[in-house]
């Protein structure tokens, strides 16, 4: 899946008003009302796809929340460490889980 920035064909450090240029570029190539009768389904699923970047990017609040979401995809780990079997004990700092049990 393209990112909101892919979408727009601009940069992680675009202005607003790079912004919003990218987004009338594209919106006045692929709106439903522009473009040829056989073509308007396809053209109008790209266009909210287009337009829902634009309406992220382009308020701050939005874009910064999503830039960290993708900040954070990026440096999460991509393997979620397993469990230990259950006949494994933890250890912690050199302790025994099973022989340091306060009861």
């Amino acid at each position: 899946m393209a990112s909101l920035y892919e979408v727009l064909g601009i940069s992680m450090g675009a202005s607003c008003l790079e912004i919003k240029t990218a987004y009338r570029k594209l919106a006045r190539s692929c709106h439903p009302d522009v473009v040829g009768i056989n073509q308007k389904e396809t053209s109008a699923n790209q266009f909210m796809i287009i337009h829902s970047a634009y309406s992220t990017l382009s308020d701050p609040h939005k874009r910064a929340q999503y830039d960290r979401e993708i900040l954070y995809r990026h440096t999460a780990s991509p393997s979620v460490p397993s469990m230990p079997s259950r006949n494994q004990t933890f250890s912690y700092a050199g302790r025994k889980w099973e022989t340091d049990q306060c009861w």
